[in-house]
């Protein structure tokens, strides 16, 4: 069964992303925007650095920096889930001076992990940013080449396959991996970790077969021939890398929807004009050439939802989520 919430939103802002597109073309210069905040800025992760969020937030701090006259000050506060960075911004002041890039799956852990700790109504929700199809990959030396080379060798080794990827069980990457388990008849043993650099040294170092991440932070891997692509769980191929088919490509029927999303939150009760000023102004400094050049290399898709709609996109993806984790087995 098809959740398909990522298509209402991208038709709901293909006129913006045609207007912003027209706009980065005709002039390098970013507009003035309206936030301007009266101290650094703390952008709080929930990952190690040399995570795919983490290089999000740290390329675009070169444009959004110059664009409100302040530092962006990148925290990185891994563990517990999600739930170390969560605390610090919903303990922060809600003043802008304390935000935090979250992905899908804060949204399965206040289902999962963090229910009964967190919920989405305590924070606010201003904006989102990006959508990132994730990747499924081997070793170079490895004798699994493709997908059905993984489904064949999990038939064989009765669910002892390793896949490591982000988060814990119930996480964006893990329900992506239970879909493929459904679709192929399969079970994999999931080992999470905190970014993507650990699921390198891991899969690069033996300790597990299979890794899943994003674009962004494995394409030196690639390119280095140190790591070759099974799978993209999306709609399309990935133009990085146009040589690696998607899992509906090789037979395997799974909700191409269900792709990372990466927002900007902040603490409850921020004011929604102060809300509008921050997604105005990371919107702005996503037009900039540097961040255009990250963006179109590593494969992700622009989101230019502001606060309103953002609030509204995560009241429907929670919902989602429930559906996703209820079919894994994961919730009553």
């Amino acid at each position: 069964m098809q959740f398909n919430f990522i298509d209402t939103i991208r038709k709901s802002s293909l006129a913006v992303c045609i207007v912003a597109s027209t706009a980065l073309a005709a002039s390098s210069a970013l507009a003035e925007t309206t936030w301007k905040p009266t101290g650094p800025v703390n952008v709080v992760m929930h990952t190690k650095p040399g995570g795919t969020a983490d290089i999000f937030i740290r390329t675009l701090a070169q444009s959004l920096e110059p664009l409100i006259g302040q530092t962006i000050v990148v925290v990185n506060a891994p563990g517990a889930g999600g739930a170390t960075q969560m605390a610090r911004v919903a303990n922060a002041k809600p003043d802008g001076l304390t935000l935090g890039i979250n992905t899908m799956t804060h949204f399965t852990s206040m289902l999962t992990n963090l229910k009964g700790t967190f919920a989405a109504e305590d924070f606010s929700w201003i904006a989102s940013t990006q959508e990132d199809p994730i990747i499924y990959f081997a070793r170079a030396d490895s004798e699994i080449k493709t997908i059905d080379d993984l489904v064949a060798k999990a038939k064989e080794s009765s669910g002892t396959i390793n896949v490591g990827g982000f988060g814990p069980v119930g996480s964006m990457q893990h329900l992506g991996t239970s879909m493929l388990e459904k679709a192929a008849g399969v079970k994999f043993n999931w080992v999470g970790f905190d970014s993507t650099p650990d699921i390198m040294t891991a899969l690069l170092g033996g300790h597990v077969d299979i890794g899943v991440s994003n674009l962004g932070p494995t394409a030196p891997f690639f390119e280095s021939d140190r790591i070759i692509g099974l799978g993209v769980l999306g709609a399309k191929r990935l133009d990085g890398l146009p040589d690696v088919p998607t899992f509906g490509e090789q037979g395997y029927e799974v909700d191409t929807s269900w792709v990372q999303v990466r927002g900007l939150f902040g603490p409850k009760d921020m004011p929604i004009e102060l809300q509008q000023q921050i997604a105005d102004a990371f919107h702005e400094a996503m037009k900039a050439k540097t961040y255009q050049d990250y963006a179109r290399s590593t494969g992700v898709i622009d989101s230019w939802m502001g606060p309103n709609e953002y609030t509204a996109f995560v009241r429907s993806v929670s919902e989602t989520a429930t559906k996703q984790l209820q079919a894994a087995g994961l919730l009553q």
